[in-house]
């Protein structure tokens, strides 16, 4: 009998003790202890996001707070000429036209507009922020107002993007403004590029305010990373 055969005949042999069966409770208990650790991981790291999201909240609370309602005018006095129609403010006086999107709601139409930030202590390089709101007739009310929350509110690229959301039972579309001479801006959802509705802000034509149609982006959660094209298609972002 060769090496070969004596190292077959051992493996045949008996075990000098029997192996014990596996402790499947003990199994799965420590399974649950690693995926309960994986989910303190995950909850922790979310917490430390959500610390983040209530510091810029924080940070930019006197402009996400919905502004009080706004306060009727005073009739003006008769003249001999008839006076031009006027938009009962809100808040803030706009900065620039009121821009409508022709979005009709039960609360009216849909507008954008501009006004003055001055926060010279926290945000020394932000004058201005955009308002989503609502005009109905000569009442015009803001419903949700975003702002640039670091560095020059007019440096080269998007800003204060926002909406997707229902306020005073209305969907806001995602919303904002990009700095700089975009002549189109895009996005894609599901695989299908979405384009922007654009004006230019009356105050600084480098200024272009944008927003998308509700139905094709109903909340800014569904956007890929917005693209904005010059007037000779060219990008001018990555």
């Amino acid at each position: 009998m060769n090496d070969l055969d004596d190292f077959r005949a051992a493996l045949r042999q008996p075990p000098a003790e029997p192996f014990a069966e596996p402790d499947l409770a003990k199994i799965m208990a420590g399974g649950t202890r690693i995926r309960r650790r994986r989910r303190v991981l995950t909850t922790t790291a979310g917490a430390a996001a959500a610390a983040v999201v209530v510091l810029v909240v924080v940070f930019a609370v006197q402009l996400r707070q919905p502004p009080p309602a706004p306060v009727a005018q005073p009739p003006a006095p008769p003249t001999s000429a008839a006076p031009a129609s006027t938009t009962t403010p809100p808040e803030k006086s706009p900065i620039g036209d009121v821009v409508g999107t022709g979005i009709q709601t039960q609360a009216g139409e849909i507008v954008f507009f501009a006004w003055a930030v001055d926060q010279p202590q926290l945000l020394p390089d932000i004058h201005f922020g955009l308002v989503a709101g609502f005009r109905s007739g000569t009442s015009l009310r803001a419903a949700l107002a975003t702002n640039e929350v670091r560095g020059s509110d007019r440096s080269f690229g998007f800003h204060a993007t926002d909406g997707g959301e229902v306020l005073q039972d209305q969907l806001i579309p995602v919303f904002g403004y990009f700095a700089g001479p975009a002549a189109r801006i895009t996005t894609t959802v599901h695989g299908k590029t979405v384009e922007a509705s654009l004006t230019k802000w009356t105050e600084d034509p480098n200024v272009v305010f944008f927003w998308f149609d509700p139905v094709a982006v109903p909340d800014s959660a569904s956007l890929t990373p917005l693209i904005a094209y010059d007037p000779n298609g060219q990008r001018l972002t990555k």
